[in-house]
């Protein structure tokens, strides 16, 4: 046997290790210390870009170890982990000591063996909500039908202070999360207030919109928001049929019931998230449709590759849309990157650098709280 052939069985083995040692490699997290008030039945979880942000995974709750603290262990990560810890909701999730909001919590090399220390300083309460949708915003349907998907929806409608009372027809805004939009009631974590928003539009400039707004699915979310299956997540994507749906069932049911301006020029959709990104694919599919996009937050990480193929291979006529994105420069690494790639992107189908607003503010976070600070200027930009 030749000394090539045993150093060359010798390389092969420790590679093997090597291998063995990383798709094997381990996360450990251990929460140290926890609020004084924390109960001692309490459950106590990891909400992640790893789970979809559930907060009550039972895949990833934490167990108290024979040292008397909380732990989790996960399998090492291709890609780093945003994370928060909650107490099974996000009325229960951790704060700072003085009981604010924090951001997530961030471990950037999750590839390899490790152990994370964590101290949870507080944790929020839950506050009695409130019903806080003005007089003009109704439910359109709580089953509104829809058939690309084989499931109903709830609908909201937000009808112009001066609908009633006028014979005028107006533009039209089509948005994703229907629940977060006009009431803190049935929010996630706060609502946009867009119908304040556009109250005070109203008063100020005399202009204002219909809009409309589609709950999201649930755990269906990812899957109706995604036109393009993501492995990792195991979503198999349904937005290209959630945006048929909006563009030639909704949209033609909402023009025969109202009074609104049909052109694509007064037709606006708007996302934040996950509906950025569908907000943005519905507009660039459907450009004689969709002829002006609000895309806060856009997580167009999660199907980066095909977006950007989508946008070069895309044939559509781009050249009279209009493009309004904000995000915070820290939401993530990658969101400000991935905005000005898309809108390099879009520059090159053609459309002008007049139609397209890039916002990047230094104090952005991923929440309705900055997305609802920052709607008023992007709704008073697209309806110009």
């Amino acid at each position: 046997m030749s000394i090539n052939y045993l150093l060359f069985r010798r390389f092969c083995s420790i590679i093997s290790v090597l291998m063995f040692a990383m798709t094997n490699a381990q996360i450990t997290f251990n929460i140290k210390d926890i609020p004084a008030n924390t109960k001692g039945n309490a459950k106590i979880f990891m909400a992640s870009n790893i789970n979809g942000w559930k907060p009550d995974d039972s895949k990833f709750e934490f167990k108290k170890n024979t040292d008397g603290y909380y732990s989790l262990t996960i399998p090492s990560q291709t890609e780093k982990i945003e994370y928060k810890i909650t107490q099974g909701s996000w009325d229960f999730s951790e704060t700072d000591e003085n009981g604010n909001g924090i951001s997530n919590r961030i471990l950037e090399n999750s590839t390899k063996a490790q152990t994370v220390e964590l101290q949870i300083k507080g944790w929020s309460t839950a506050k009695e909500k409130k019903h806080t949708l003005a007089s003009n915003v109704k439910i359109l349907s709580e089953n509104f039908t829809i058939p690309q998907l084989n499931i109903s929806r709830k609908i909201w409608i937000y009808l112009p202070p001066d609908y009633e009372i006028s014979k005028k027809k107006y533009p039209v805004i089509y948005m994703h999360d229907g629940q977060n939009l006009f009431d803190d009631f049935t929010s996630f974590s706060g609502e946009w207030s867009v119908d304040e928003s556009l109250n005070q539009i109203f008063e100020e400039t005399g202009k204002s919109a219909i809009v409309i707004g589609i709950d999201n699915g649930g755990d269906k979310r990812l899957a109706e928001y995604s036109p393009w299956n993501n492995e990792k997540y195991k979503t198999t994507g349904e937005g290209d049929l959630y945006v048929e749906f909006l563009a030639k069932t909704l949209k033609p049911y909402i023009d025969k019931t109202y009074r609104t301006e049909r052109q694509s020029s007064k037709t606006i959709i708007i996302g934040s998230s996950m509906g950025g990104l569908i907000s943005l694919y519905a507009s660039a599919k459907y450009p004689n449709v969709f002829g002006k996009a609000g895309i806060f937050s856009p997580a167009f990480w999660f199907v980066s590759k095909d977006l950007k193929m989508y946008l070069n291979v895309n044939k559509n006529n781009l050249k009279n849309s209009k493009f309004y994105f904000v995000a915070g420069k820290n939401e993530d690494e990658t969101m400000a990157p991935e905005i000005e790639n898309v809108n390099g992107l879009l520059l090159k189908k053609s459309v002008p650098k007049k139609n397209i607003v890039v916002k990047i503010d230094e104090d952005g976070t991923h929440s309705e709280s900055y997305w609802k600070r920052e709607l008023k200027a992007g709704l008073i930009w697209l309806l110009k």
